[in-house]
């Protein structure tokens, strides 16, 4: 538990939610372990009217995504491609656009959300940012509009929580910070595919200049 904590200023803050969908959860195609039990508290932080803005993100597949180690055959899921020059992991078909797994968690209160953005609609390649694709065969990663959304709205400070802590939360983080805003990840309100993979991804949090914080520790600037 930490005690120290962290100043929120409403007009300058956004917080993401990211990928709370159906399949991430558990029963879902590919799910995070214990990823329902940050719902509520999230539902909770959203409803507590410390940010200026609430954004979220929607997984939204093409049936033959290069993602998916259905569309590789021979291939299993969790095993990993090379792909425009980089590793990519092969995954359980999920969030295919239109689906039940597709569709946010009804538990939280979406009606605070101002944008939803939806990402990975490529085929031909995947997106874990928020804020970017990742390479593309032009060898670029597309940007969402997410950063300059933000910045016309006065962001400066970006709290993310959802799904999942070494994918889609991590590199969203660290776009965000790339992107020159203050980038927090609220550990307690995230969820990893791969426990082991903790210690690893908070150095990267750290290298990044994004601060790993807990959802107990904020309170409204004053």
């Amino acid at each position: 538990m930490c005690s120290s904590q962290v100043s929120v200023a409403r007009r300058e803050a956004a917080l993401l939610v990211v990928d709370l969908q159906h399949d991430f959860l558990p029963g879902g195609s590919l799910a995070v372990t214990e990823g329902d039990a940050i719902v509520a508290p999230i539902a909770k932080l959203m409803n507590r009217d410390l940010f200026g803005v609430v954004a979220a993100t929607q997984d939204w597949h093409p049936r033959d995504h290069a993602s998916f180690a259905s569309n590789h055959p021979g291939r299993r899921p969790l095993e990993t491609v090379e792909l425009f020059g980089y590793r990519q992991m092969l995954w359980p078909e999920h969030c295919v656009a239109g689906s039940a797994g597709a569709a946010l968690h009804p538990g939280l209160p979406w009606e605070r959300v101002a944008l939803v953005i939806r990402k990975g609609m490529e085929r031909e390649y995947d997106s874990y940012s928020a804020f970017r694709s990742n390479l593309g065969p032009d060898g670029t990663r597309k940007t969402t509009g997410l950063a300059g959304y933000l910045r016309e709205r006065a962001v400066s400070g970006v709290f993310l929580c959802g799904l999942a802590r070494d994918y889609c939360v991590r590199w969203s983080a660290e776009d965000a910070a790339q992107a020159g805003f203050r980038a927090f990840v609220l550990w307690d309100l995230t969820r990893p595919v791969d426990p082991g993979s903790d210690s690893a991804v908070r150095d990267a949090l750290a290298q990044a200049g994004v601060a790993v914080v807990f959802s107990e520790q904020l309170r409204a600037a004053s």
